[in-house]
């Protein structure tokens, strides 16, 4: 079934493996990736993978990262902004660290959860 939402969403899905490959999947590397959009140029994602659904030994098959883009809000130039961030990004992906979990509550940790470089 289509969601109501669907004709006014487009994803954009990045698997985080695949861009981030020197960070193990217990080093989230999905939520690397979302960092480095944000601290690089304000882009917001979400990461879908191994602090969403990973814990407990549990390392899941899939590690993306999504950006959801409203599309009758953003114009071709905001879209070009997002894709040029995330290129310069690609380019500096081997300076994406690996991170820890510093705190996180037992339920729904990829909301509470505050994470730092592992290195630190």
């Amino acid at each position: 079934m289509r969601s109501p939402a669907a004709p006014y969403f487009r994803p954009i899905t990045a698997r985080a493996a695949a861009f981030c490959p020197h960070i193990p999947p217990h080093s989230f590397p999905g939520q690397a990736l979302v960092c480095a959009p944000y601290c690089h140029a304000d882009i917001r994602a979400v990461e879908i993978g191994s602090l969403m659904f990973g814990g407990g030994g549990h390392v899941p098959d899939l590690e993306l990262v999504r950006l959801a883009i409203p599309r009758r809000v953003y114009t071709q130039s905001h879209i070009g902004y997002v894709i040029e961030a995330v290129l310069e990004v690609f380019q500096k992906r081997d300076t994406l660290l690996p991170l820890k979990i510093v705190e996180a509550s037992p339920q729904l940790r990829h909301f509470t959860a505050r994470l730092a470089e592992a290195g630190s």
